[in-house]
């Protein structure tokens, strides 16, 4: 039989501590709307308010040991409503990034757009024309007939790139498809299940603001070394995020192990920093989606 100690904190982790966003204390209106297939189960107020009832019954009748612990460390003891998610927080955008962010803003006005490329720096580096990073030979190669707009930004996040879309960059212009890869650089902060909530608000943004368009959603690429507990943050991400795709508007794609070795390592030659593609990389990122993209856009 369990010892009341560990009864104890069996009962906190059992009372909606997920860990993840504080929805259920009347802030919904804050946070961007999530499609339903990625949203996180979070209590309700009632739900939080039984949970406390159940613990304050169960903190009266336990063991003078437990009680005392809970005198002590009476947060070590309790219901804790899960964490706001700041990965569909209210928009927010680094102010570094604003400058780039007017930028793109104005190649929306102009329009006249077939495709836009949307995400951080690994899509932004697609206009590199040289370096270690360089993309746009490549995409000059396998894209040069299209009329591209990359409002890729390096270091970008999902918020950020919500609060793009809804201040300037998701209006102006009527794109067949935009490709989408973001949520590398919420790994450092946001749990899986919190970044896949992430992306998919920015999904339904896009399906807001470009009802036309086809969303091409790109499985986060993978990084750093096969045992590194940022791979597998990313393989949950895209496993939930694959969830997304309908077929018809949304269409999900997994090309992260064509950067990869027989020994799931990232040879140097396709990503020198195990993060940012370089010519080979984004060759074969090219080679990869070139053929559904254009049936996207028909």
């Amino acid at each position: 039989m369990i010892s009341n100690v560990y009864n104890a904190i069996f009962f906190v982790f059992t009372l909606g501590f997920c860990g993840v966003c504080g929805l259920c204390q009347g802030q919904l209106a804050e946070y961007a709307p999530v499609p339903s297939s990625v949203a996180i189960a979070r209590p309700t107020p009632e739900e939080v308010r039984l949970a406390e009832i159940a613990l304050a019954r169960f903190i009266e009748t336990a063991s003078v040991e437990v009680q005392e612990i809970y005198k002590k460390f009476p947060e070590l003891i309790s219901v804790r409503v899960p964490r706001p998610n700041t990965a569909i927080a209210p928009p927010f955008l680094n102010p570094r990034f604003l400058a780039r962010h007017q930028a793109n803003v104005e190649v929306a006005k102009r329009g006249d757009i077939d495709v836009l490329f949307l995400g951080d720096s690994i899509m932004d580096f697609w206009r590199n024309p040289d370096g270690a990073y360089a993309g746009k030979e490549i995409l000059d190669k396998y894209f040069g007939n299209l009329k591209v707009a990359n409002f890729g930004i390096s270091g970008d996040t999902t918020q950020g790139v919500l609060y793009r879309l809804k201040n300037g960059e998701g209006k102006g212009f009527t794109p067949k498809a935009v490709m989408l890869m973001i949520g590398t650089n919420n790994t450092a902060a946001n749990t899986a299940i919190e970044i896949a909530e992430g992306i998919g608000a920015v999904v339904l943004e896009l399906q807001k603001d470009f009802p036309t368009a086809k969303i091409l959603l790109l499985g986060i690429f993978p990084r750093s070394l096969p045992n590194d507990p940022v791979r597998g943050i990313i393989s949950e991400t895209n496993s939930i995020i694959s969830r997304l795709h309908d077929g018809k508007s949304v269409h999900y794609m997994d090309i992260g192990a064509n950067f990869l070795d027989g020994e799931g390592k990232i040879p140097v030659e396709v990503m020198s920093d195990a993060l940012h593609p370089g010519p080979k990389g984004y060759e074969i990122w090219a080679q990869s989606v070139q053929e559904i993209l254009a049936t996207l856009m028909k």
